[in-house]
C-alpha cells in the first residue's frame, strides 16, 4: 500500500526513495493557517458574499471538505499535541489597523485576495473548534506566508523548534507559501493531507504534489500521529 508520500511524488522524484522521517516531540510545533470564521463560516464572511453573487454552488465542495474532513482532522492533531504538552501556534490574517493601511500589497489588490479583516473583528478569529488556549501563540499577518512580514520564525527558533506540522488552508496559497517559507529557512517541515483544503481538489493535489519531498513531507493526520507516537521526547 502507497504512503501519502508515494501518493503525492511529483514527476522530479519518481525514481527516489524518500527517506524515514524523525521528530522530537519538545521540538515539533504545530502551525494552523488560516482557519477563521471569515472562510470557515457557510453564512458568514466569504461564504455570504459568494451566495450574494450567485457563485456559492462552486464552492460547496470546498466547505464539505471543511466541514466533513479538515476541521475534525485538525481538531484530532490539535487536541493530541496539548494532551503531549506540545507546541501548539496559529497564523491568521489581520491588520492592526481598522482601515487595512498596514497590509501588504497583495491584500489591498482586487479580487480573490483582497482582503480586510482587523485583528479585533469577529471575521479575524480562529474558528471555535480550533479556538487559541492561553499560552499558544497567534501570529498575525498581512501576507499569505506566516513567515513573511512577522517574527514567527525567531519565535521558532527561541523555543528550540526544528519541525512545523502545518495544516490549514488554502492549500495552494497561504499554506503553501508559509510551507516554503518554512523549509528555505531550515525547518523540517510536514504538510497534513487531509488538514488542508483549497478551492478545488485538483489545486490541492497539484500544489501537495510540487511540495512534497522538496518543501515538505506530505502526511495524512493518522500518519502524523503514528510519527508522534513513535518519537523521542
Amino acid at each position: 500500500m502507497l504512503t501519502t508520500r508515494e501518493k503525492f511524488k511529483s514527476f522530479y522524484y519518481q525514481d527516489d526513495v524518500f527517506p524515514e522521517i524523525k521528530i522530537n516531540k519538545s521540538t515539533t510545533a504545530l502551525l494552523i493557517v488560516d482557519m477563521q470564521n471569515e472562510f470557515i463560516l457557510r453564512d458568514f464572511g466569504e461564504a455570504q458574499q459568494f451566495k450574494d453573487a450567485g457563485v456559492w454552488e462552486r464552492w460547496i465542495p470546498f466547505h464539505d471538505r471543511l466541514d466533513e474532513i479538515v476541521i475534525p482532522n485538525n481538531v484530532k492533531l490539535l487536541q493530541n499535541f496539548r494532551t503531549r504538552h506540545m507546541t501548539v501556534t496559529y497564523g491568521r490574517i489581520a491588520s492592526l489597523r481598522e482601515d487595512g493601511a498596514d497590509r501588504s500589497a497583495v491584500q489591498k489588490s482586487d479580487g480573490w485576495n483582497g482582503i480586510n479583516l482587523h485583528v479585533d473583528s469577529f471575521a479575524a478569529q480562529m474558528i471555535n473548534e480550533l479556538k487559541p488556549h492561553k499560552d499558544e501563540i497567534v501570529v498575525n499577518k498581512t501576507t499569505d506566508s506566516v513567515t513573511t512580514g512577522t517574527n514567527y520564525l525567531q519565535l521558532l527558533r527561541n523555543m528550540g523548534i526544528k519541525t512545523v506540522v502545518v495544516t490549514g488552508i488554502v492549500t495552494d496559497q497561504c499554506v503553501a507559501s508559509t510551507v516554503r517559507g518554512l523549509a528555505d529557512d531550515g525547518f523540517q517541515v510536514i504538510c497534513v493531507e487531509d488538514c488542508c483544503a483549497a478551492g478545488s481538489m485538483a489545486l490541492h493535489n497539484a500544489e501537495l504534489t510540487i511540495m512534497n519531498g522538496v518543501y515538505c513531507n506530505v502526511l495524512t493526520t493518522e500518519e502524523v500521529l503514528e510519527l508522534i507516537d513513535n518519537s523521542a521526547d
